[in-house]
């Protein structure tokens, strides 16, 4: 059974909550393969998505959850919603609320937005991405695309390498993953690794190349440039040199190591294209499992029961 009102992130999210939700992704993940792509266990819904940061792979994969849910879905973006005539965030959630959506996605660029959201309206809110904070659905996916492949989470390493201080995607996966009985490692440039990260429960480096040999899975990170001082960094370049997944970097890691990234991807800064193109590259898969989990949330958190055979 699943309890949980919203997804706001992943820090409340149990072992066997987080277990729930991947296995519900299982069984919804066959009906991307049918030739009608669509079950009828959210017809007469209506899903808000409502962005008021840029994002197409992530607004997409909701989309096309709930429309193969049966769900009506409607794209608000920041552009074209009365956040551009001065309306608040709240006022705007509420006049949303009025016409009886029965869930919410949110991407806001301040941190705790969702949240925020949530104490105001009554309806499910699914957090998609808020400033530095969280973006659930994104671990949750890098976790089902891990066990998929793996078998198990338990006791498996992973190195998370790159812009650590500017992602979103890093907290909610530490954790996840940690719930999950997993070993986090973080690299990247000093100036890039939060001071106090380690007492989330992770260990902390600056040699790539040094950690690689005992890892199941690497996850690179995108360069965030447009959230960072240019201080930061001395050039794209060194960072390169430093911290770009390669073929030869790749030679000191296990035969059976995963390739991850959330994207978007800057080729050739954080990892090479023929390692992108290699059978350990991981990274469409990813995207394609996006779609079943977010399946799975909705359902779930409109009330269904880990049975999916309809």
């Amino acid at each position: 059974m699943f309890i949980h009102k919203n997804l706001l992130g992943t820090k409340s999210l149990s072992n066997d909550a987080i277990t729930t939700i991947l296995d519900t992704a299982d069984s919804f993940k066959e009906i991307s393969t049918r030739p009608i792509k669509k079950v009828p266990a959210l017809r007469g819904k209506t899903i808000i998505n409502l962005f008021f940061e840029p994002s197409t792979r992530t607004r997409t994969s909701f989309e096309i959850a709930g429309k193969r849910l049966s769900a009506d879905v409607i794209n608000i973006s920041g552009p074209s919603s009365s956040s551009v005539k001065g309306e608040n965030l709240i006022d705007t959630a509420l006049n949303l609320e009025a016409m009886h959506p029965d869930i919410m996605v949110v991407r806001h660029a301040l941190s705790g937005a969702s949240e925020m959201i949530s104490q105001h309206v009554k309806c499910p809110i699914i957090n998609a991405g808020d400033g530095f904070h969280e973006h659930p659905t994104q671990a949750l996916l890098d976790l089902h695309t891990i066990r998929e492949a793996k078998g198990s989470l338990e006791g498996l390493n992973i190195t998370i390498v790159g812009d650590i201080a500017h992602s979103r995607v890093v907290r909610s996966n530490i954790y996840a993953m940690k719930t999950m009985g997993m070993n986090v490692k973080l690299i990247g440039p000093p100036t890039m690794i939060p001071q106090g990260i380690d007492k989330m429960g992770v260990s902390v480096g600056y040699d790539f190349e040094g950690v690689i040999h005992d890892t199941d899975v690497i996850m690179m990170l995108r360069l965030q440039k447009e959230r960072q001082s240019r201080y930061l960094l001395s050039s794209i370049r060194e960072y390169s040199n430093l911290y770009c997944l390669t073929s030869k970097v790749l030679e000191k890691a296990k035969d059976d190591v995963l390739i991850f990234h959330p994207g978007p991807v800057n080729r050739g800064i954080e990892i090479s294209p023929d390692i992108m193109r290699s059978k350990r590259s991981l990274i469409l898969t990813q995207v394609t499992n996006g779609v079943a989990v977010r399946m799975a949330l909705m359902y779930l958190l409109l009330g269904g029961k880990n049975d999916t055979s309809n």
